[in-house]
Protein backbone atom coordinates (compact mmCIF):
# COMPACT_ATOMS: atom_id res chain seq x y z
CA UNK A 1 0.00 0.00 0.00
CA UNK A 2 1.17 3.37 -0.60
CA UNK A 3 0.15 6.87 0.51
CA UNK A 4 -1.41 9.15 -2.04
CA UNK A 5 0.13 12.17 -2.72
CA UNK A 6 -0.71 15.50 -1.24
CA UNK A 7 -1.57 16.60 -4.90
CA UNK A 8 -4.24 14.53 -5.69
CA UNK A 9 -7.71 15.70 -5.68
CA UNK A 10 -8.84 13.33 -2.67
CA UNK A 11 -6.16 14.86 0.00
CA UNK A 12 -7.31 18.09 1.54
CA UNK A 13 -4.72 20.40 1.50
CA UNK A 14 -3.43 22.16 4.36
CA UNK A 15 -1.19 25.27 4.92
CA UNK A 16 1.57 23.36 5.14
CA UNK A 17 0.56 21.30 1.86
CA UNK A 18 1.41 18.07 3.40
CA UNK A 19 -1.86 16.86 3.09
CA UNK A 20 -2.07 15.97 6.44
CA UNK A 21 -5.61 17.54 8.28
CA UNK A 22 -5.83 17.68 11.82
CA UNK A 23 -9.01 16.43 13.29
CA UNK A 24 -11.25 19.28 15.23
CA UNK A 25 -10.99 17.59 18.14
CA UNK A 26 -7.10 18.32 18.46
CA UNK A 27 -7.05 21.60 17.05
CA UNK A 28 -9.58 22.79 19.56
CA UNK A 29 -8.23 21.37 22.38
CA UNK A 30 -4.28 22.76 21.13
CA UNK A 31 -6.06 26.05 20.47
CA UNK A 32 -8.34 27.14 23.57
CA UNK A 33 -5.80 27.55 25.96
CA UNK A 34 -5.14 30.77 23.33
CA UNK A 35 -8.39 32.40 23.50
CA UNK A 36 -10.24 33.61 26.09
CA UNK A 37 -13.95 31.64 26.39
CA UNK A 38 -15.91 34.30 24.45
CA UNK A 39 -13.51 34.90 21.62
CA UNK A 40 -12.55 30.90 21.41
CA UNK A 41 -16.83 30.44 21.00
CA UNK A 42 -17.00 33.44 18.61
CA UNK A 43 -14.65 32.03 16.48
CA UNK A 44 -16.58 28.81 16.05
CA UNK A 45 -19.20 30.76 15.14
CA UNK A 46 -17.92 32.88 12.86
CA UNK A 47 -15.57 29.39 10.86
CA UNK A 48 -12.35 30.62 11.83
CA UNK A 49 -12.15 27.60 14.31
CA UNK A 50 -13.89 23.90 13.17
CA UNK A 51 -16.82 23.34 15.00
CA UNK A 52 -16.24 20.55 17.98
CA UNK A 53 -17.66 17.09 16.64
CA UNK A 54 -20.57 16.75 19.12
CA UNK A 55 -21.80 19.63 17.48
CA UNK A 56 -21.31 18.11 13.80
CA UNK A 57 -22.38 14.71 15.05
CA UNK A 58 -25.77 16.26 17.11
CA UNK A 59 -25.91 19.32 14.32
CA UNK A 60 -26.00 22.41 16.64
CA UNK A 61 -25.27 25.71 15.23
CA UNK A 62 -24.05 28.62 17.17
CA UNK A 63 -26.74 31.32 16.91
CA UNK A 64 -25.52 33.93 19.30
CA UNK A 65 -22.82 34.51 21.56
CA UNK A 66 -22.78 37.23 24.88
CA UNK A 67 -20.90 37.33 27.62
CA UNK A 68 -22.77 34.85 30.35
CA UNK A 69 -25.30 33.61 27.36
CA UNK A 70 -25.32 31.61 24.54
CA UNK A 71 -27.84 30.61 21.91
CA UNK A 72 -27.70 27.44 19.70
CA UNK A 73 -30.15 25.84 17.48
CA UNK A 74 -30.87 22.39 16.74
CA UNK A 75 -33.25 20.66 14.04
CA UNK A 76 -34.57 17.49 15.41
CA UNK A 77 -33.55 14.38 13.38
CA UNK A 78 -34.61 10.68 12.77
CA UNK A 79 -31.10 9.74 14.04
CA UNK A 80 -31.93 11.31 17.56
CA UNK A 81 -34.63 8.89 17.79
CA UNK A 82 -35.44 6.94 20.67
CA UNK A 83 -37.07 3.17 20.26
CA UNK A 84 -40.59 5.16 21.22
CA UNK A 85 -40.10 8.03 18.37
CA UNK A 86 -39.51 11.25 19.81
CA UNK A 87 -35.99 12.49 20.01
CA UNK A 88 -33.99 10.80 23.02
CA UNK A 89 -33.39 12.58 26.19
CA UNK A 90 -29.66 12.42 26.30
CA UNK A 91 -29.68 14.18 22.53
CA UNK A 92 -31.94 16.72 24.86
CA UNK A 93 -29.54 16.84 27.68
CA UNK A 94 -26.71 16.73 25.54
CA UNK A 95 -27.74 20.27 23.88
CA UNK A 96 -28.57 21.43 27.68
CA UNK A 97 -25.25 20.96 28.98
CA UNK A 98 -23.57 22.19 26.09
CA UNK A 99 -25.60 25.94 26.36
CA UNK A 100 -24.76 25.83 30.32
CA UNK A 101 -21.43 24.88 29.57
CA UNK A 102 -20.65 27.65 26.65
CA UNK A 103 -22.28 30.07 28.61
CA UNK A 104 -19.65 29.93 31.41
CA UNK A 105 -17.02 29.36 29.10
CA UNK A 106 -18.16 33.15 28.10
CA UNK A 107 -17.19 34.47 31.22
CA UNK A 108 -13.66 32.47 31.38
CA UNK A 109 -10.03 34.46 30.87
CA UNK A 110 -7.45 32.49 28.51
CA UNK A 111 -6.22 29.46 29.45
CA UNK A 112 -9.03 28.47 32.20
CA UNK A 113 -11.38 25.95 31.60
CA UNK A 114 -14.70 23.83 33.45
CA UNK A 115 -16.27 21.13 33.07
CA UNK A 116 -19.76 19.52 34.53
CA UNK A 117 -20.18 18.46 38.04
CA UNK A 118 -24.20 17.75 37.77
CA UNK A 119 -26.92 18.18 35.07
CA UNK A 120 -31.10 18.34 36.44
CA UNK A 121 -32.81 18.29 33.56
CA UNK A 122 -36.81 18.52 33.49
CA UNK A 123 -38.40 17.50 29.85
CA UNK A 124 -41.66 18.87 29.77
CA UNK A 125 -42.51 18.22 26.44
CA UNK A 126 -41.68 15.56 23.84
CA UNK A 127 -39.37 16.89 21.04
CA UNK A 128 -39.89 15.03 17.21
CA UNK A 129 -39.42 15.92 13.70
CA UNK A 130 -42.78 18.05 13.34
CA UNK A 131 -41.47 19.85 16.08
CA UNK A 132 -39.26 21.58 13.77
CA UNK A 133 -36.05 23.47 14.84
CA UNK A 134 -35.82 23.96 18.72
CA UNK A 135 -33.84 26.55 19.96
CA UNK A 136 -31.80 26.34 23.60
CA UNK A 137 -30.91 28.99 25.55
CA UNK A 138 -28.25 28.57 28.35
CA UNK A 139 -27.01 31.17 31.04
CA UNK A 140 -24.95 31.83 33.78
CA UNK A 141 -26.56 32.29 37.47
CA UNK A 142 -23.60 32.21 39.86
CA UNK A 143 -19.83 32.22 38.64
CA UNK A 144 -17.70 31.60 41.88
CA UNK A 145 -14.22 30.98 42.25
CA UNK A 146 -14.35 27.12 42.38
CA UNK A 147 -17.91 26.46 41.37
CA UNK A 148 -20.14 28.13 38.62
CA UNK A 149 -24.40 27.49 38.44
CA UNK A 150 -26.27 27.67 35.12
CA UNK A 151 -29.31 27.39 33.80
CA UNK A 152 -30.81 26.03 30.04
CA UNK A 153 -34.28 25.88 28.14
CA UNK A 154 -34.91 24.84 25.22
CA UNK A 155 -38.17 25.98 23.57
CA UNK A 156 -40.06 25.94 20.24
CA UNK A 157 -39.05 29.21 18.62
CA UNK A 158 -42.25 29.60 16.81
CA UNK A 159 -44.66 28.68 19.33
CA UNK A 160 -42.27 30.07 22.65
CA UNK A 161 -43.67 26.73 23.90
CA UNK A 162 -41.07 25.38 26.84
CA UNK A 163 -39.86 21.60 25.83
CA UNK A 164 -37.19 21.12 28.30
CA UNK A 165 -35.06 23.16 31.02
CA UNK A 166 -32.31 22.57 33.11
CA UNK A 167 -29.74 23.13 35.75
CA UNK A 168 -26.11 22.59 36.38
CA UNK A 169 -23.17 23.18 38.38
CA UNK A 170 -20.12 23.52 36.74
CA UNK A 171 -16.12 23.42 38.04
CA UNK A 172 -14.16 26.10 37.42
CA UNK A 173 -9.90 25.22 37.03
CA UNK A 174 -8.54 29.33 36.24
CA UNK A 175 -5.78 29.92 34.93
Amino acid sequence: MSALPAEHPSVPRTAAGLGIVEPAADKLGRLAPLYDGIDFLRAIKDGELPPPPIADLLGLEIIDVAKGEVTFAMTPAEKHYNPIGSVHGGVVATLLDTVMGCALHTLLPRGSWYTTLDINVRYHRGITLGTGPVTAIGGVLHNGRRTATAEGRIIEPTSGRLLATATSTLLVVRA
